[in-house]
Formats: C-alpha cells, structure tokens, sequence
C-alpha cells in the first residue's frame, strides 16, 4: 500500500500525454503507483474562493498538473523506467 509516508515522487508535469506514458510504463513493469492531478482552474484552488475566475487567455494545456507516485522500494526501479 502507497502512503503518504512511505512513496516518492517520480513525475511531474502538465502533459497528459507524459502522463499516460510514464502510467503506462509503471504497469508494464508491475510498479504499483498512485497518482494525484490538481487543476489549478478549480474554484476550490486559490484558497477556497468561490466561482470561477475565467480562463481567458490561459493555456488550458497546461491548466492541470499530474504528480505520480511509487513506493519507496520500487522509486530506483521505476526511475530506470521513466
């Protein structure tokens, strides 16, 4: 089991394509991992403000970061697989 006190951070980023591929990868070589994906276009981001401030002329590709974690035991195995 992943735990907030036993994992290690093995990516991060804003693409979803990285992201998917760096999953994938993880699977394909039996890495158990858990991730966590924070959209910084919520209303509940910047400090629990209610409503939406718009998005005009943001890069909505690069709105969402992706954070994925390993156990500690498997981070130097899934570093050689990233």
């Amino acid at each position: 089991m992943i735990t907030v006190f036993n994992r290690k951070e093995v990516f991060v980023g804003t693409s979803l394509d990285r992201f998917n591929e760096v999953c994938s990868r993880l699977s394909q070589n039996s890495i158990k991992y858990t991730y966590r994906v924070v959209d910084r276009n919520s209303s509940n981001f910047a400090g629990g403000q209610r409503g939406r401030t718009g998005t005009f002329g943001q890069n909505l590709s690069t709105s969402k970061t992706y954070y994925i974690y390993v156990h500690k035991k498997d981070y130097d195995k899934a570093i050689g697989v990233v």
